[in-house]
């Protein structure tokens, strides 16, 4: 598995911006409330960014070789896809809580400021998943094959 890529994160990123604002853009136009995510939301982001990083942190010591008990690769496996997910739904959701920000900021009416802050405080705490996602990533690369002294052996054989 390859590690997400930077044009990876900011087309999701972009993508959410859009999807954000066109979407309390349609929803305001309908004559209803805009969208403004609950604080919760940031919380639950944070929370899950620690716990992500928390459940990769045995696998670093695993590959750096400080760990005493055995790795099992498919738990390694399954922590790096959720290392990717989250970086990825990080992106998403950054570009999401961006757009409505973006939106509120822009309206004709100025919105109360503190709907303001609920979405900035998503976009922040998307941020910290995204984060934890690329940390959590880092945290399951194994080190690059020692090519060098192969070849080294291979040529005195």
């Amino acid at each position: 598995m390859k590690r997400t890529r930077l044009s990876t994160l900011v087309a999701f990123t972009l993508g959410g911006l859009v999807i954000g604002y066109l979407g309390d853009l349609a929803i305001v136009s309908a004559g209803t409330k805009a969208l403004v995510p609950p604080i919760s939301l940031a919380i639950t982001l944070v929370g899950v960014a620690v716990i992500v990083v928390a459940l990769a942190w045995p696998i670093r010591r695993a590959v750096k070789g400080k760990a005493t008990k055995h790795l099992d690769p498919f738990r390694a496996m399954r922590i790096a896809v959720l290392a990717k997910a989250c970086s990825l739904s990080g992106a998403l959701v950054l570009g999401v809580g961006l757009g409505i920000t973006l939106f509120l900021i822009t309206r004709s009416v100025m919105a109360p400021v503190d709907t303001i802050w609920l979405a900035l405080a998503t976009a922040i705490g998307a941020a910290v998943l995204l984060a934890g996602g690329l940390v959590a990533e880092w945290c399951c690369t194994l080190p690059p094959d020692d090519t060098e002294t192969e070849k080294e052996e291979h040529a005195h054989a």
